[in-house]
């Protein structure tokens, strides 16, 4: 994935996005602003089964690490 808003690096993205947004028989996940945004420019957005715009937030779920906020509102 690339910098899709300059036209020279959008390729990159464009392909990656093309791929997720045909993939029928997956779950598929978008994590991140640039990404959630690239989502949308591209129009797949739709097509994604979760898009959220907190990448490392995202990224820390999946791995299953505790998540500060969660915790906090868990212990009440």
């Amino acid at each position: 994935m690339g910098c899709f808003e300059m036209p020279n690096y959008a390729e990159g993205t464009l392909e990656v996005g093309r791929a997720l947004a045909n993939l029928t028989d997956a779950i598929t996940i978008i994590g991140g602003g640039d990404s959630t945004a690239a989502a949308k420019q591209l129009g797949i957005a739709p097509k994604i089964t979760h898009i959220s715009t907190g990448g490392g937030a995202s990224l820390n779920y999946l791995e299953g690490k505790e998540l500060p906020g969660i915790a906090c509102i868990s212990d009440k």
